[in-house]
């Protein structure tokens, strides 16, 4: 009965032409609008999804001036944490990590056109790192403070992950990640360099996220054994291998890049904003992740040294 009535309200949406986009300053490089035509194509959506150039103190007036023929919105920085404030109900883990990724618009509520807020990078992260055959880890390091790093913890959390260590150049910034890692239960540790994580006792990583900018090299040195042993996940995708991931692998180590998280993440944003429901899947979901996946090259962008 259920699979009946999916394909009956994906019949009622191929009629349906609406436009989405993923907003953000820079957005030039964004590789959501391939990955969304290549889903909404596999599903027989006549639906149009475009790059946007929006500022932080842009996006109110954006929000407010989408017309009926707007679906959804997918978020990149500067705009994860802004729109919390600027939407009217905004979902458990996008709540809980206080950064937003994905916008999706209803009816009228009143005068008042509804929309909803939702973090899909959270089961992205997850996604991805099962990928990379890390469903269950116990000692993680987080590279970097920022939105990104909220939406890894929970990751984390969700991965049974029981010690995390924060390596942050600032890291008075660092205390919401803390107070986060109370929340669900975590121990939470933070340091301004890998020797003072090490010198503290914390165990050996078997993962290490990094989640600084794209193009952007870590500020620290990790020792050739850590290289050696821990799996570099670096959220970043562009340029790749990143100047942390060659130094991974030189030390023989393995890394893979953030093309996972994108691809996974944009899959449950299609889940949004197909069927309103990220837990739900979609109808033939496995092809409609291998035509996204096909859409950016394949699973080229992880690196394992030859023995």
């Amino acid at each position: 009965m259920a699979d009946r009535e999916a394909r009956a309200k994906l019949a009622d949406l191929q009629g349906l032409q609406a436009r989405l986009a993923v907003l953000g300053l820079p957005i030039a490089h964004s590789q959501s609008p391939v990955l969304h035509q290549a889903a909404y194509a596999r599903l027989g959506l006549p639906w149009r999804y475009e790059r946007i150039e929006v500022a932080e103190d842009e996006l109110a007036f954006f929000l407010d001036s989408c017309g009926p023929e707007w679906r959804g919105l997918s978020l990149t920085m500067p705009l994860k944490e802004r729109v919390i404030d600027l939407v009217q109900s905004v979902d458990p883990i996008a709540r809980r990590a206080a950064a937003a990724n994905t916008v999706v618009f209803g009816g009228l509520d009143g005068r008042v056109r509804r929309t909803a807020a939702f973090n899909t990078d959270v089961a992205g992260i997850v996604r991805a790192l099962a990928d990379a055959g890390l469903a269950n880890v116990k000692h993680a390091w987080l590279l970097g403070s920022g939105a990104t790093g909220h939406s890894a913890l929970i990751a984390f959390a969700q991965m049974g992950v029981q010690n995390i260590q924060v390596i942050a150049r600032s890291p008075e910034r660092a205390a919401p990640l803390v107070r986060l890692g109370l929340e669900l239960g975590v121990t939470v540790g933070v340091h301004r360099d890998p020797d003072e994580a090490t010198s503290a006792g914390s165990p050996p990583p078997e993962l290490v996220v990094s989640t600084l900018p794209g193009g952007i090299d870590a500020p620290w040195e990790f020792s050739e054994g850590l290289r050696r042993q821990s799996l570099l996940f670096d959220v970043a995708y562009d340029p790749w291998p990143s100047a942390l991931a060659v130094r991974w692998q030189q030390a023989g180590g393995r890394m893979t890049s953030g093309i996972g998280m994108l691809v996974h993440q944009a899959l449950v944003q299609v889940r949004i904003f197909v069927g309103g429901d990220p837990d739900r899947e979609l109808l033939e979901e496995q092809g409609v992740l291998e035509a996204m996946w096909a859409a950016v090259g394949s699973k080229a962008a992880s690196a394992v040294p030859e023995s």
